[in-house]
């Protein structure tokens, strides 16, 4: 009976530890990571990481003075010596080191080496960045980080710039207009191409910008944004009227940069400018960043009438793409497929849409459109997302690197206030003022009387 009380005294409570530590590395992996997880990892880390780094190759042979002083102390050999690591940073999602290479190595020998990094510190993901010349950091991730996502508390903002994203190396994903200009965002039904494209409204409509927005799909995409739009086009003959509207838009601010460039002799090269983002601030027009939702809706026609409009339309894309950015007007592109299939000028428009992210797509030639010229092996990360991790995308751009990445969820309710308490943010730009979408007036709500009326009663 003493056997039993002892047994049931010592092995309840760790049984009981036992199971809470799977239950929670199964329900909530960053409270397991921040309990057990980090502290089990930094001590394999500093206890096997000499052992680890000879074993990878990732070691080299000491020097010449080092090895005659350890000889005549201790007449051993002298294994090789690992990078110099610096001190470990634990994170809420893993932990980050620093390594200075040695001579002769370079941060892709340890890239090659990242799978068995990982196997031998038992985390989720090793990832390397280089720092600077001589420096690389390793990043630890403990766990998936893409399975129940959540931005970081502290992510880089500003103009024209939206954490849209959480990256599969737990950093965030910053939609940066000033850097990528035009972006192409593909999808299939349900992969997330809509909450993605939530959170670039919800992200710009608190910011001094104008959003323009053509969805051929009668608006049910952009509708419910439609107090923070400038303009909405929800069908091909709006979008052909709107198109050349915002064409002439960027001729007009062109016109206003050669002219802020004929200005006088003697005036400071840092006053002249290529951009609107070299004129004085009150010179300066509101940027304009337009949504094409559905973008193979423009392209599908069925008469020759159509066929001319649609030759109209796309050139008018084009002539955007190739030199909106100048003029501080950007576009984001959204469809289920985008190919040569599409019609003329398909291919000629893509190659100006450095960005790129692919969703679940329905078949790998829709995945190399959209990632094919930057990488094999975005086209096949690409074709291997699951349709229950909806959300889940590969971001590149034509540079050639590339990530996952998934949006967190943003209710459709959530976005649309948003926008419409930012209403009153939308500028002034006469020329769009006939495509502003109407906005219908919210039912106003009676309050409940204080007092509840009774029958009368004879």
């Amino acid at each position: 009976m003493s056997d039993l009380t002892t047994l049931l005294e010592v092995g309840g409570p760790v049984a009981a530890l036992g199971g809470g530590a799977a239950y929670a590395r199964a329900k909530h992996p960053a409270a397991y990571w921040s309990t057990v997880g980090l502290p089990v990892s930094t001590v394999r880390l500093l206890s096997t990481y000499g052992s680890v780094m000879e074993a990878c190759g990732l070691a080299v042979a000491p020097s010449r003075l080092r090895v005659l002083a350890a000889r005549a102390m201790t007449r051993r050999e002298v294994r090789p010596v690992p990078p110099r690591r610096g001190l470990l940073r634990p994170t809420t999602t893993g932990l980050r080191i620093r390594l200075r290479l040695a001579p002769g190595q370079e941060p892709a020998d340890f890239a090659a080496s990242a799978e068995r990094l990982r196997h031998a510190w038992g985390v989720h993901a090793v990832y390397v960045t280089p720092v600077k010349p001589g420096v690389i950091e390793l990043r630890l991730v403990g766990y998936d980080v893409l399975r129940r996502v959540r931005m970081p508390r502290k992510v880089p903002g500003g103009f024209l710039k939206v954490p849209v994203a959480l990256r599969e190396d737990a950093t965030p994903f910053v939609r940066d207009y000033r850097t990528i200009p035009h972006q192409l965002t593909l999808g299939a039904t349900l992969s997330g191409k809509s909450m993605y494209l939530r959170h670039l409204l919800a992200g710009l409509a608190p910011q001094p910008v104008a959003l323009v927005g053509i969805d051929c799909k009668r608006g049910v995409e952009l509708a419910p944004f439609a107090p923070r739009l400038s303009a909405l086009a929800t069908d091909p003959e709006q979008a052909a009227e709107l198109l050349p509207v915002l064409v002439k838009e960027m001729e007009d601010r062109y016109d206003l940069i050669k002219a802020r460039q004929g200005i006088a002799p003697g005036t400071p090269d840092e006053e002249i400018t290529s951009d609107i983002w070299g004129l004085p601030e009150h010179e300066r027009p509101v940027p304009v960043v337009l949504f094409v939702d559905e973008v193979a809706e423009l392209f599908l026609v069925a008469t020759k009438k159509d066929e001319e409009r649609r030759d109209e339309m796309v050139t008018q894309l084009i002539r955007l793409a190739q030199l909106g950015r100048a003029a501080g007007m950007y576009l984001e592109v959204c469809g289920q497929r985008f190919g040569a299939e599409l019609g003329k000028g398909a291919t000629m428009l893509r190659a100006q849409l450095t960005g790129r992210v692919c969703h679940r797509v329905n078949d790998e030639a829709s995945a190399k459109m959209a990632l094919g010229d930057i990488a094999p092996e975005a086209v096949i990360a690409a074709c291997s997302i699951a349709p229950e991790r909806p959300g889940l995308a590969v971001a590149g751009d034509t540079s050639g690197g590339w990530s996952r990445i998934r949006t967190p969820y943003l209710s459709l309710t959530e976005a649309a206030e948003t926008c419409r308490a930012s209403a009153g943010l939308v500028p002034d730009l006469p020329a769009l003022e006939p495509f502003r979408p109407d906005m219908p007036e919210r039912p106003v709500e009676h309050a409940a009387p204080v007092v509840l009326p009774h029958p009368v009663t004879d």
